[in-house]
């Protein structure tokens, strides 16, 4: 039987929120059978819990925020694309803030904290959501869908106009039967525009970001003196915030995920969509490791 995952030990870690600005401490738990990644805000009283799922995300500016009565957690994404990439399906979060710490703008410094907490496989089925029929959601010229496929392939399409773009790759195409999450995308980092700064932070965003969390770009170039740590880095990083929203149905998705300028918002539409059509897919978990997909035997290697 393939099996469901938690962490070993809590492990915890302390950074500043991308958007808030705000100080935020965050432990990282082992969590029971079938309980899902949960969120606590341990800051309120009484602490709020809120459980990874697409019908809590209220806000997508820049972000997945998700929201349930007074308690918001903004930012989700990354450590969820962490999660996703590790193969853990049962985890509690305790925050206290509003927003999970930006670290160093990628997932890399979550799936260290992971590894270091060691993962462990639990006495329950792992459970998948199967792709049985194409289902897509557009806004204007964006786009996002669900394909049928025997594994998880992710391909993307970015499209801004600034120079820096025009020398970096536009597409992506990951089969996760043949690339690993952690050295393909883990490391992609997020990114924005100088321009653009004033008026995110007029907005009540990004006001803890800073060349130490993000990619910034003048009229021009890369502003970063480290440069990129991959050619096509703006587009995994699409692809890694796409796997974090994606996995916010609590499920590892067998099939293939293909965007065009998709962000949050049309990601979260796409899991909406989804629900919507219970003939578009089903849910299945596997007795046999042969029966596998390729793509998560390699993206989730057995544990001990």
């Amino acid at each position: 039987m393939i099996k469901q995952r938690t962490l070993k030990t809590p492990v915890h870690a302390t950074g500043v929120g991308l958007h808030s600005g705000i100080k935020v401490e965050m432990t990282l738990r082992p969590a029971a059978p079938n309980s899902g990644i949960v969120f606590r805000r341990m800051d309120l009283d009484p602490p709020a819990e809120l459980k990874a799922d697409p019908y809590l995300v209220t806000d997508t500016r820049l972000c997945s925020m998700l929201e349930l009565g007074a308690a918001k957690v903004s930012t989700v994404e990354h450590l969820m694309s962490a999660l996703a990439g590790l193969g853990i399906d049962n985890l509690i979060v305790d925050l206290t803030g509003p927003e999970i710490p930006i670290m160093d703008g990628s997932s890399a410094p979550f799936v260290y904290l992971l590894q270091s907490a060691g993962i462990i496989e639990q006495d329950a089925a792992k459970q998948y959501v199967r792709i049985l029929k194409p289902i897509e959601v557009r806004d204007g010229d964006k786009w996002a869908r669900f394909v049928p496929h025997h594994g998880f392939k992710v391909e993307f399409t970015i499209d801004f106009k600034h120079p820096v773009f025009e020398k970096s790759g536009k597409t992506v195409s990951i089969d996760f039967a043949d690339n690993a999450y952690t050295k393909e995308v883990s490391r992609a980092r997020t990114f924005g525009f100088m321009h653009e700064v004033e008026a995110l932070r007029n907005n009540g965003l990004a006001l803890g970001g800073s060349l130490d969390n993000a990619i910034v770009m003048d009229e021009y170039r890369v502003l970063n003196q480290d440069g990129l740590r991959y050619d096509d880095e703006f587009v995994k990083h699409k692809v890694l915030d796409a796997i974090g929203d994606l996995y916010l149905l609590g499920h590892p998705v067998i099939g293939a995920f293909e965007a065009y300028k998709s962000g949050h918002a049309l990601n979260n539409m796409l899991l909406r969509e989804l629900l919507q059509h219970q003939e578009s897919w089903e849910s299945v978990s596997f007795e046999q490791n042969e029966d596998v997909p390729d793509a998560f035997l390699r993206l989730h290697p057995l544990v001990a």
